[in-house]
């Protein structure tokens, strides 16, 4: 019988983990003093490489957390896709086969996220970070319990969401009619492009390089962050600044393990978790900028006017209702978060 891919990658974490396991049990002891070198492990993994913000905030996040925990809890990081595609990282935390991980597929947490990824419901991303640390925001964290994720602290995953193509620029929703974009596996993302006419692909993110170079898909969209690590730009040629939407960036903890932390620990990770996501917020928010001026170098880029934004929002306006009408949100939550953040 053939070993599907997502398996082998359980196999491998498994048997990371009770390496990890019997580490603690034989060898995790300071002969001095008799006291563990450190008493839990935390294994983490992400799809972007070492170098993307992501991941540079987790390294923050490692060495904060065993410095601050006296080295009780050990922190081991997987770059790269290392661990599985995001759909199967996301797995192996709400199974425990790790303790965690940061990525998309967020509504699998909670509907609710879905709020923050509303078509041009954000005019800038201090909004966004308004309402992800309103009290609001910290309601949605806690929701995703339900689900099989413990949520301590969610962030922006980068800057807006712009789109690369290859057959011309962007300007007014008549030039995506026809074209063949990829999209990450959420309904919000192809619900908002069909309407625009375009024709969504539901590529992987690690899939999306070779798709564009073999002409599977004529382009794609992404913050400026992502579009760099993948180097989309090799094989696009024009930028358009849509700014269309913005996605949360939850850091997902295996709700059992973070259980059996003790309670100065548990304390000591969430205020970790915490700094992390406003250092990775701040890291990732300023490097967009260093990002777009590569792209400028590599694209064309197209910036849209006001009216021209204002015509592709009230194409999409739709979409929000529909996510009304599923119960992902209700108005009352809608009208709550438009007057937290001003609008």
């Amino acid at each position: 019988m053939k070993t599907s891919h997502s398996q082998i990658v359980m196999i491998a974490a498994c048997c990371l983990l009770a390496l990890c396991l019997a580490f603690i049990s034989c060898g995790g002891e300071d002969a001095g003093n008799k006291t563990p070198a450190y008493s839990f492990t935390f294994i983490y993994g992400n799809v972007q490489s070492k170098e993307h913000p992501r991941s540079l905030s987790m390294i923050f996040f490692r060495d904060l957390l065993e410095k601050s925990s006296g080295g009780r809890i050990k922190v081991e990081l997987h770059f790269g896709g290392q661990l599985g595609k995001e759909e199967e990282v996301l797995d192996m935390v709400k199974h425990g086969i790790i303790q965690g991980c940061r990525g998309g597929l967020f509504e699998r947490a909670n509907k609710k996220y879905i709020l923050y990824t509303l078509p041009f419901m954000f005019r800038n991303t201090d909004q966004v970070l308004m309402l992800m640390e309103s009290d609001f925001g910290r309601e949605i964290n806690r929701d995703a319990l339900e689900n099989g994720y413990y949520i301590p602290a969610c962030g922006v995953a980068g800057g807006f969401r712009n789109i690369t193509t290859n057959s011309r620029p962007v300007k007014k929703p008549d030039d995506l009619r026809g074209l063949k974009i990829r999209m990450p596996p959420l309904e919000m993302s192809t619900k908002t492009f069909s309407i625009l006419g375009a024709l969504p692909q539901q590529i992987t993110y690690t899939d999306t390089y070779l798709a564009l170079k073999g002409g599977v898909v004529d382009g794609q969209e992404n913050p400026f962050s992502n579009i760099v690590d993948m180097k989309f730009y090799e094989v696009q040629r024009y930028l358009s600044l849509v700014n269309w939407q913005i996605h949360p960036d939850p850091f997902y903890v295996n709700p059992e393990w973070h259980g059996s932390l003790p309670a100065d620990l548990k304390k000591i990770f969430d205020e970790a978790a915490q700094n992390t996501v406003a250092y990775s917020n701040k890291i990732w928010l300023e490097s967009e900028y260093k990002y777009l001026e590569l792209l400028r170098q590599k694209l064309s880029v197209s910036e849209l006017t006001t009216e021209e934004t204002a015509t592709f929002a009230r194409a999409v306006k739709s979409v929000w209702q529909y996510y009304i009408n599923l119960e992902y949100f209700t108005n009352a939550d809608l009208a709550e978060a438009q007057r937290i953040i001003g609008d």
